[in-house]
């Protein structure tokens, strides 16, 4: 409100009308019910100057707070962006690389690796460039204040919008899939490794280690389940440093020694790699917390992608060089579980790892289906009962509150430890599957092609959306490097067909 027109417009200055105080907010913060985002963004580096709410159903707004002692805004932060994206790539897609990279070699796996990041990181940037371009568009100021709201627009937002109906309709169905494939992949890994550590039924330890977390989620919350994420990942970060310093030191791998390795069975091992090193869920996150900056933001991804690169390579180097010290071919993890010092260790790391992976997966998967249950109607009798007459009123209250949640968890789990208990050597298949075919169409395919919808439309557009700055020949070169792996895995899931 302009204070000097609205004094000067009295005709008496000596009497100024009666500001209406109760319309400003200078010095009062607007109530809002903070919602940690299920990406967990607030694990690492958050300002406490950024809240989180759901004002608008379905979508996450990224809320600016200024102090009222300051007028300066404070951003998020390119560390914080850096350590969310490390916690989220390290998870449990290492420890099936170096089963599946040993038959390959040390070599040519450390050659290949770097090249699927590099792939990746280049799908990243798109991402990022194609969501800055939207939320550019999109963004909106309120006129009562001088916040600005920064929509966190999801993936099959993007792909709607830049590609049409079709777009949105094949990254929601990849989407899905991707989620419950992930979601298996989880559950079997889990009760393979509890089995080692218990001695119960593996379908039993999956089924009870899957279903801890979905009550953590469903009845703890998002807030809840942030604090345990948080103290999770930084255990599986230090307990992982600590592995491939002892074996560093202590002689625990030998190296590049052995042969050159055979490349052609690389081939079969892009998937998992794809698998391991894939962080790009977050870009609409990353996007929304760094405010649209693409200069921090690709500096984030630059950064932030890098450490669990080194991170792979040196666990690769470890496992493949115990591997080339066994009499037969045998899973690297194992061997690694056989040397002296550092079996707990391993799998403690290893069950860190699946329960992360976890957590973030059915986080976001279920709320997935929480926003389209919440687009239904819910109806209950609650409300016209009182509370004296009801004598399970507050069971009925809570499930009035959470059934939603609840429901959504259940259709995540339900699908997933039935088929992870009853499918042989679910892990290996659902990393295939993910990775080979439901990552490398979403975060492979999808972004060179709306991409490149996106620069056939920068001639109507103006500077402010005019983001994307890949040519023809790079998106080109991408979506066909991904379309060669997805093509790789057909060949490979139906070999049988042509022995």
């Amino acid at each position: 409100m302009n204070f000097h027109r609205l004094i000067s417009s009295s005709p008496h200055h000596s009497n100024p009308p009666r500001i209406p105080w109760e319309r400003l907010r200078l010095h009062q913060q607007p109530r809002i019910r903070s919602k940690p985002l299920p990406s967990r963004i607030a694990l690492f580096g958050c300002s406490p100057q950024l809240r989180f709410s759901n004002a608008k159903r379905g979508k996450y707004v990224m809320v600016k707070l200024k102090d009222e002692c300051s007028v300066a805004r404070k951003k998020g932060s390119v560390a914080g962006a850096v350590a969310l994206i490390v916690g989220t790539s390290i998870g449990s897609g290492i420890l099936a690389l170096p089963y599946t990279t040993a038959p390959a070699g040390l070599l040519p796996s450390s050659i290949s690796l770097t090249m699927c990041w590099a792939f990746l990181l280049i799908e990243a940037l798109l991402l990022v460039e194609i969501n800055v371009g939207r939320l550019r568009k999109m963004k909106t100021k309120a006129e009562d204040d001088d916040d600005d709201e920064f929509e966190v627009i999801s993936i099959r937002t993007m792909a709607q919008e830049t590609l049409g109906e079709w777009g949105g309709a094949l990254a929601t169905a990849t989407y899905v899939f991707l989620g419950y494939t992930s979601m298996i992949a989880y559950s079997s890994k889990s009760g393979e490794i509890l089995h080692r550590l218990t001695d119960f039924p593996e379908s039993t330890s999956g089924v009870v280690f899957t279903a801890l977390f979905a009550v953590l989620i469903s009845v703890g919350g998002t807030r809840a389940t942030d604090q345990v994420n948080r103290w999770l990942t930084v255990s599986m970060i230090g307990l992982l440093a600590a592995i491939e310093v002892l074996a560093v030191v202590f002689g625990g791998w030998s190296g590049f020694e052995g042969n050159g390795g055979d490349w052609g069975k690389i081939p079969a091992t892009l998937p998992v790699m794809i698998f391991a090193l894939v962080y790009h869920d977050l870009a609409p996150v990353l996007c929304a917390y760094l405010e649209g900056d693409l200069t921090r933001i690709r500096a984030s991804i630059l950064l932030g992608s890098v450490v669990p690169l080194v991170a792979l390579l040196v666990w690769e180097a470890i496992a493949l060089g115990l591997s080339n010290q066994a009499d037969q071919v045998s899973d690297p993890i194992e061997l690694l579980l056989r040397w002296g010092g550092v079996p707990f260790m391993v799998e403690a790391f290893s069950l860190l790892a699946v329960g992360t992976s976890i957590i973030g997966t059915l986080l976001s998967f279920s709320n997935f289906f929480k926003e389209q249950l919440n687009n239904l109607s819910w109806d209950s009798p609650l409300g016209q009962l009182p509370e004296e007459s009801n004598s399970f009123y507050y069971i009925s209250s809570w499930w009035e509150k959470n059934k939603a949640s609840v429901t959504a968890t259940v259709m995540v789990v339900a699908p997933t430890v039935v088929v992870s208990t009853t499918v042989p050597d679910a892990f290996s298949a659902a990393t295939d599957i993910a990775g080979g075919y439901c990552m490398t169409m979403l975060y492979g395919v999808l972004p060179p092609a709306m991409a490149w919808a996106m620069n056939k439309k920068q001639g109507q557009e103006t500077e402010e959306t005019a983001v994307s700055r890949a040519g023809p020949a790079a998106l080109v070169g991408v979506g066909l490097f991904a379309c060669g792996i997805v093509v790789e895995q057909i060949l490979q899931d139906f070999s049988f067909l042509h022995p």
